[in-house]
């Protein structure tokens, strides 16, 4: 097993301030189980204070570090460099921001704008059912929970929407549905005609080519496409609603 590897990063860079894009390469000697995200620290400390880049909890919670691998969506800050050589192949990475969102510089993109997916289908509770218990927490048994928990473990990193070959032609994309899914699963919920009208709208699951790109990089191991699969297939009772 080698433990340090000789690897370039060709890093796609943007300024704001000249409107200039370019590609840009950097040879670094790295450890066999550092991160992506450590490169990139690596390459400010040691290379280049500019490139600029995001994270924040860098335990694949947050989703801040999304970027493209080889054009793959991924989270930086789970991908080892020993891994990446082994999937890839190769020991040069095109590291490429995520295209969800216009680029805000290098790596950064505008997450906001981002979210304004995610918060038109209001992935909260919209109207709640009374509580069969006052004062306590709604209970939601495990027969129930289980049907959706695995869709619970989104955590809208954009990966799936970038994937996606429908996200930019007026779909809502991947998790935004997957959003809309878990609060028309949740027994507390009680506006499903409202959820049911968002998810079957000009921008809804009729947009979905079914390419499941979405299930195949979800960092969470979420099967994305098997949740908008039950929508198509009317198990929310709307079957061919449009």
């Amino acid at each position: 097993m080698r433990s340090r590897y000789s690897i370039t990063l060709r890093i796609k860079r943007y300024d704001p301030d000249r409107k200039r894009s370019w590609s840009q390469d950097y040879k670094l000697e790295a450890g066999r189980i550092l991160r992506f995200t450590d490169l990139f620290r690596k390459i400010n400390n040691e290379l280049d204070p500019t490139l600029a880049w995001n994270s924040s909890c860098e335990h694949a919670q947050c989703g801040t570090c999304a970027v493209k691998v080889n054009g793959k969506p991924l989270l930086a800050c789970e991908l080892l460099v020993e891994n990446a050589v082994a999937f890839f192949g190769t020991t040069l990475f095109r590291v490429e921001p995520i295209t969800i969102a216009p680029v805000v510089r290098d790596l950064i993109v505008d997450l906001e704008k981002a979210y304004e997916r995610i918060e038109k289908i209001k992935p909260y509770v919209i109207d709640p059912v009374e509580n069969p218990h006052p004062g306590n927490a709604y209970q939601v048994s495990p027969r129930d929970l289980e049907h959706y928990v695995e869709a619970t473990r989104c955590i809208n990193c954009f990966c799936c929407a970038t994937a996606c070959i429908s996200s930019h032609r007026g779909f809502m994309g991947p998790n935004a549905v997957l959003a809309s899914v878990v609060r028309i699963m949740d027994p507390r919920e009680s506006a499903k005609a409202e959820r049911l009208d968002m998810l079957y709208s000009d921008q809804g699951i009729y947009r979905c080519h079914t390419s499941m790109a979405c299930s195949f990089v979800c960092p969470k191991e979420i099967d994305v496409a098997h949740f908008i699969a039950l929508a198509k297939a009317g198990r929310f009772g709307a079957k061919g609603r449009k």
